[in-house]
């Protein structure tokens, strides 16, 4: 039993080794962690930049497409009246 008692402490030394070592590498990399997330917040990939120019793309083209309704209207509106349609809206792609 005494033989056990003593091979205690170095079993369970390893452990404190590998914790502190294990502390150690996350400590040293936390730094570059931190930096790299900062650069992936503060730049913005090609997927997220085309995700970005469709929904723009989207707006516009359901804005357009408003106009348009609104343009048949008074169309319909002016013809029947005996007056010459409102020249009809164009498509203005957004900027960028």
């Amino acid at each position: 039993m005494r033989v056990f008692a003593l091979f205690i402490p170095l079993l369970t030394s390893a452990c404190v080794v590998g914790t502190v070592a294990e502390t150690a590498v996350d400590v040293a990399v936390l730094p570059v962690k931190a930096v790299a997330k900062g650069v992936d917040l503060a730049t913005t990939s090609q997927s997220e930049a085309d995700e970005k120019r469709g929904r723009e793309m989207r707006k516009a083209e359901e804005a357009y497409g408003k106009r348009l309704r609104e343009w048949e209207k008074r169309c319909a509106r002016a013809e029947r009246e005996g007056q010459s349609c409102p020249p009809r809206p164009e498509f203005v792609p957004p900027a960028g």
